[in-house]
């Protein structure tokens, strides 16, 4: 790490005078890295914000390190590669009691900080910017992104969390350093734009969203983001910290389809027009049942890890899971379960041997053989998972 002292201040007094640190992650950004932080430094003279400008290097190898040192920024070494990797280690070696974060590719307005600033004052944790609101420029945001990558991510997160952000992956964000240290980020790629308010807003951080503008950047290459991959990453990592999306809610709709063929065919086969559901269907019907609650246990014991781990907090209904799937409650419905399963297994064994053990009817047999599977799996599973939970609620 490679520190410059501002001149005519003494280090105690430069540590105890900076409100605010500019973080930028770099990798290979001198076309844009200079006019950047020259436009990041007259904000902080107009404004009369006693700040930093802070680069955290991914390492470069076209001398934007020395660019970010001539113009008196502090060059902070990051030797794991990645956006969320640079970000994380600038806003810790950062100073000031707030931070502001964009890219260096000059597509952010760092002139326009003041409004983030005023909301951080007001108390507010995170400040977001939404380009929707602000503006975007002709050609500074591709069509695939600007409708349909932000706008879906951004409709599921806000879906997925009770949070109200218009644009969740904007670039050009502000917060108290405190705050966001203490949410635990780790994400390494482009997904840390939506680990960090996912987490703050789990957290019940006070968020605010202000109108931000996005130009083109000022690069002659390729930009680092790779759409599919990276929109995949965002996705991917608001489906692991959403279990009831992710698990409860499919499961619980598939175990109600599968609930209401089970007992619709169990009597006899439904004829719907040409249609014939039959004994395969009331397989299907009882894997579905399966499947379901499987999913909806996953549910259950991804929320009570996630408490453990301290990735969220906990809530009235993860302390009613808590209560409820107790080992003695989960071995007694187990085990009437699977009490019930081996009952129906004898009746179906009995109605064969009455017959001599000669041929089977068919379909009769399998009338008793999948209630009788589907009660033995779900009692397992009720078993397994009560043990399960009781790991992770023990202190």
């Amino acid at each position: 790490m490679n520190v410059m002292t501002l001149p005519l201040r003494s280090a105690a007094t430069e540590l105890a005078d900076i409100e605010l640190s500019i973080v930028m992650p770099c990798l290979n950004e001198a076309e844009t890295l200079g006019v950047c932080i020259e436009k990041a430094n007259r904000f902080l003279a107009q404004s009369s914000v006693a700040g930093e400008v802070v680069i955290a290097d991914n390492g470069s190898t076209d001398g934007s390190q020395r660019i970010a040192e001539s113009l008196g920024a502090r060059v902070v070494a990051v030797p794991v590669r990645g956006y969320g990797a640079a970000l994380q280690a600038g806003i810790v070696a950062s100073r000031g009691r707030y931070v502001a974060m964009a890219d260096s590719d000059d597509s952010y307005d760092f002139l326009g900080l003041l409004p983030f600033v005023d909301k951080l004052r007001d108390g507010f944790d995170l400040v977001m910017g939404n380009r929707f609101q602000g503006g975007i420029a002709p050609g500074a945001m591709p069509p695939l992104h600007r409708y349909l990558g932000n706008p879906v991510l951004s409709f599921v997160g806000r879906l997925f969390y009770p949070s109200q952000i218009g644009d969740f992956h904007c670039g050009l964000r502000a917060f108290r350093r405190d705050a966001i240290l203490g949410l635990g980020l780790k994400t390494t790629g482009m997904e840390f734009a939506s680990e960090m308010v996912v987490k703050a807003t789990l957290a019940h951080l006070r968020v605010a969203e202000v109108p931000t503008t996005l130009s083109p950047d000022g690069r002659s290459r390729p930009p680092h983001l790779r759409s599919w991959r990276d929109g995949w990453r965002h996705l991917k990592f608001l489906l692991t910290f959403a279990p009831k999306w992710l698990f409860f809610y499919p499961g619980a709709a598939l175990a109600s389809v599968g609930l209401v063929l089970l007992f619709a065919l169990l009597p006899g086969s439904v004829h719907l027009g040409s249609v014939t559901l039959g004994v395969h269907t009331l397989l299907f019907a009882a894997a579905g049942v399966i499947i379901g609650a499987q999913l909806m246990s996953f549910a259950v014991v991804a929320r009570l890890f996630g408490v453990r781990e301290k990735l969220w907090p906990s809530s009235p209904r993860i302390e009613l899971a808590r209560r409820w799937f107790t080992i003695d409650r989960t071995c007694v419905a187990g085990a009437v379960m699977l009490a019930g399963g081996i009952a129906i297994a004898v009746a179906a064994v009995g109605g064969w041997a009455g017959r001599g053990f000669g041929n089977l009817d068919v379909e009769g047999t399998m009338r008793l053989a999948i209630p009788s599977v589907l009660l033995c799996a779900l009692g397992v599973q009720a078993l397994v998972t009560g043990f399960f939970t009781a790991l992770l609620t023990s202190d």
